[in-house]
């Protein structure tokens, strides 16, 4: 396949597609649905603290956050296989049918989420059973929005589709923002105990009534004019994951659209949307409902880029937009969160400063604090007893390399505290030993300063929501031409399988793993903002691949 026309080319393309309906209608129906989806999607991200202690409360209150935030990954790890099945049922049999069973799958599969018994219940049963309602709401959204973006994009006119397909690109905000809304109102109705009891399963249940609303507005639409002419013509792919994939000349493009474009949009996005939120409540220790309203104002503030980018990126191209937030993203990520330190937990950044902690052991005989199976009580070593009550206080700390054999010590300021040696103390008394090691260890770091919760009043709530839709403005960079983008990258023929597949590997694997491996890397560390090389890195390799290779698609003629 060709990436560059000439001009003559250019201006024989046509300026619009043949219409079959309304085309607000066929922008209206897809969004609608697709922010359905993502509502449905997220309202597990925005829940993790509180699912962590419904459905994994069978391990440390650390190791159960992560593990949580796996499961919540879980749900992306299985979205490509999404892709490939639905994206070769969508451009075998077509666009429309395809996405009204990914949707009814989606729905389903939320609301048996709030009926679910919780590990108290039923034992390790909750979470197995949890993990299987995450892993068929990732299989629908990986059929989802390739449905959806190509649908919108075979209707727009050629030198709209960016604009068109954008409001597509608003819908995974809109959806979140729309979870927020009612997380938000759910606590407000009923108190933060009842939410934390019982209140958190609302969301989840009212979501049938959004799935029946969805449902019907979709069935109003028609097949796409594009995929239309191909079936009636008979050439539709008889086998598009082949013809995508094992043929080189169509595979490479996957590749660079996967490494060129995507891994970086999808680390920018997790980062803006979801990173900065778990930062705030778990990191920074805002509690949930100001982090909910803080993140939803920015959000609110945000998402109209989506829109402006799309629309840009039709006037000067997709590919310098999406380039530029990745690299922006490289250069401020780490003063951003420290910017965010400041703003929302002030005592928590002046303690860092005037009494910085630091753990003095030897760094091969530590644990690493995250422990999936909850067999490890992180009381059988001298680090480990360390590390892991500053892991619980959030408390970020430098490791200091010790002789082997040296018993683990604390530093807060110019203090020393020495971890209990569990060579030497055994059972009551390692137990007694701990607990006031970690109470000496606790009112130590209250009077250096270190708070155990963010205060309201002290947050700096104008910088703190300037930050976050920063974060957000990236995010609209990136995303708001992507769709555009990959429909173009691919002939029609395999275009909703060729386009979902990087699409969902990205954004299911290198931005839905991000969370996870972020505070995952900041346990193992002691850093809190450690987790942010995870992003840096990837988008910086996009900005790099895509400078290279990835070619520039917004004149492109998509009826072939």
């Amino acid at each position: 396949m060709e990436f560059h026309e000439s001009a003559a080319d250019v201006a024989a393309l046509p300026k619009h597609h043949a219409p079959t309906q309304d085309e607000k209608l066929v922008i209206t129906a897809s969004s609608l649905g697709t922010v359905f989806e993502w509502y449905d999607f997220y309202l597990y991200g925005l829940l993790a603290t509180i699912i962590s202690a419904q459905f994994f409360s069978g391990v440390n209150e650390t190791t159960g956050f992560i593990f949580a935030l796996a499961a919540f990954a879980a749900g992306f790890a299985v979205r490509p296989f999404g892709a490939l099945v639905f994206g070769r049922i969508g451009d075998m049999v077509g666009r429309k049918n395809t996405f009204l069973v990914t949707m009814g799958l989606m729905g389903l599969s939320t609301f048996v989420v709030g009926l679910l018994p919780s590990y108290a219940s039923i034992g390790v049963a909750a979470p197995i059973m949890l993990l299987a309602m995450r892993l068929l709401q990732g299989l629908a959204l990986g059929g989802e929005y390739g449905g959806a973006a190509t649908y919108v994009a075979e209707h727009a006119p050629e030198n709209k589709r960016g604009l068109y397909t954008s409001f597509i690109q608003t819908t995974a905000t809109l959806g979140l923002f729309a979870a927020l809304l009612v997380v938000i109102g759910t606590r407000t109705i009923i108190g933060e105990e009842a939410f934390k009891d019982w209140g958190w399963r609302v969301p989840f249940l009212v979501s049938i009534i959004l799935l029946g609303v969805s449902m019907w507005i979709r069935l109003q639409l028609n097949e796409s004019p594009v995929f239309q002419k191909m079936k009636e013509e008979g050439t539709t792919s008889k086998a598009p994951l082949t013809e995508a994939f094992g043929q080189w000349k169509n595979a490479k493009w996957v590749l660079i659209a996967l490494l060129g474009a995507v891994a970086g949009q999808a680390v920018v996005w997790y980062t803006g949307q979801f990173y900065a939120m778990f930062f705030l409540e778990k990191t920074l220790m805002v509690d949930g409902a100001t982090t909910n309203i803080l993140i939803a104002i920015a959000l609110g503030i945000g998402t109209p880029f989506f829109v402006f980018f799309g629309w840009l990126s039709d006037r000067i191209g997709r590919k310098g937009i999406i380039l530029a937030g990745c690299a922006l993203a490289v250069l401020t990520y780490f003063p951003t969160f420290k910017a965010l330190t400041s703003a929302v937990n002030p005592q928590l950044a002046a303690a860092q400063v005037n009494a910085p902690v630091s753990v003095v052991t030897n760094g091969n005989e530590c644990s690493l604090q995250f422990d999936p199976v909850g067999k490890n009580k992180f009381d059988s070593k001298s680090c480990d007893i360390a590390k892991a009550l500053l892991a619980k206080s959030a408390v970020s700390y430098t490791s200091v390399e010790a002789p082997a054999g040296t018993v683990a010590q604390i530093q807060i300021g110019d203090q020393t505290f020495t971890a209990p040696d569990p060579a030497k103390v055994t059972g009551e008394e390692r137990k007694a030993a701990i607990k006031a090691f970690t109470e000496e260890v606790k009112a130590a770091l209250a009077t250096a300063g270190y708070p155990t919760k963010a205060n309201p009043d002290e947050i700096n709530k104008p910088l703190t929501v300037a930050l976050l839709t920063y974060l957000v403005l990236l995010v609209t960079m990136v995303y708001g031409p992507i769709a555009a983008l990959l429909v173009e990258l691919f002939p029609t023929r395999i275009r909703y399988t060729s386009m979902s597949l990087p699409y969902h590997i990205g954004n299911g694997w290198f931005g839905g793993f991000l969370p996870t491996t972020a505070f995952a890397m900041v346990a193992a560390t002691g850093d809190i903002y450690y987790g942010l090389w995870y992003p840096i890195v990837i988008a910086g390799l996009t900005v790099i691949v895509g400078l290279l290779f990835l070619p520039e698609t917004f004149r492109r003629n998509i009826d072939a």
